[in-house]
């Protein structure tokens, strides 16, 4: 990768604010910015950097207004932290082939369909009646149960294991040993105090333009489908229990839990380590900040929920107060 400021302002819509052929060869925070590299600034905490940076180019918004000498060539664009993610959006779509490979190690039944240009790595598993669309990559020892159907444009990374039956959309991102649809956690208690197990002969519902972190669980439906929305982005080492639906774009960072059967709304936002118990419904728009324990129905758009359980940001804030001045005392 080699860029100059002139072909970056190109592509990203912005203005060069100095020599317009300085060029970058590679990606840098700014605090580690050096000749050569691409840094970009929206922070303004990190301000301090933008002068001391030995940075080729530099990504800034373009009403930032400098205190004092850059050395860097900068690069001005409507909103900086947003044009990096579509430069690094553009450079990992220019280094894909979309090549077709079948490796001799993964045979595909005569019943799968398999669109134009599709990958697939050694040692995979592909089940009967399986449909994967054009363009999708699978890569090395990936599992795929019959009558699976996985969109055009997706990439499975090593060890995802997909269930039979499933459904994924187009642009979906899978990473490694993610599980699509292993049976939800349903037992019933037996008169003696045994549990029989509870079959589960429903399925997952991935929409399109979803991205799902490495060892993330999502649960078939023992009944029915687990549905996830379009846009949906999921962290690693998440739980998705079975006959949740999460809306249309809502984000989960890592090591979240939600419990069967419950509905999460659009545009929702989980923190790190929230847990959500079953049979709720959760309004769109909710965030919820890391560690909260969710007891309860959220019903009102847009709260912003702290604690276990998890209560509104305000009350929160008085109730820490209160915690705090008596664990002094």
């Amino acid at each position: 990768m080699e860029f100059t400021a002139k072909e970056l302002a190109r592509i990203l819509k912005g203005t060069v604010d100095g020599d317009p052929n300085a060029k970058a060869r590679s990606f840098a925070k700014i605090e580690h910015g050096k000749s050569g590299s691409l840094c970009f600034f929206a922070n303004p905490k990190y301000e301090q950097y933008v002068y001391t940076s030995k940075a080729s180019i530099l990504l800034v918004n373009k009403d930032f207004q400098p205190t004092a000498k850059v050395e860097p060539t900068m690069v001005r664009v409507e909103n900086a932290y947003t044009a990096l993610a579509d430069l690094l959006k553009y450079v990992a779509d220019s280094k894909k082939t979309n090549k077709r490979h079948r490796s001799l190690s993964s045979p595909v039944p005569f019943s799968a369909s398999m669109g134009k240009k599709v990958f697939i790595g050694p040692h995979c598993s592909i089940g009967r009646n399986v449909k994967v669309g054009d363009r999708t990559r699978i890569m090395g020892n990936v599992f795929i149960g019959a009558g699976t159907t996985i969109g055009e444009d997706c990439i499975i990374y090593p060890g995802v294991s997909i269930y039979p039956g499933m459904k994924i959309g187009d642009r979906v991102i899978l990473h490694s040993n993610c599980v699509i649809g292993s049976d939800g956690f349903g037992n019933a208690p037996q008169p003696d105090g045994s549990w029989e197990k509870i079959e589960h002969l429903g399925n997952v519902i991935i929409g399109n333009d979803v991205e799902i972190g490495s060892c993330t669980t999502v649960d078939r439906a023992p009944m029915e489908s687990t549905i996830i929305g379009n846009g949906v982005k999921i962290d690693n080492l998440c739980q998705i229990a079975h006959n949740v639906q999460i809306g249309d774009h809502t984000v989960m960072a890592a090591q979240c839990g939600i419990a069967g059967s419950t509905k999460i709304g659009k545009y929702c936002i989980l923190a790190g380590q929230v847990g959500i118990v079953g049979h709720l419904t959760i309004a769109d728009h909710t965030t919820f900040c890391a560690q909260a324990g969710v007891i309860g129905n959220v019903r009102k758009e847009g709260e912003v929920l702290f604690g276990t359980p998890a209560i509104d940001r305000l009350s929160f804030l008085k109730s820490y107060a209160v915690f705090k001045s008596n664990g002094k005392q």
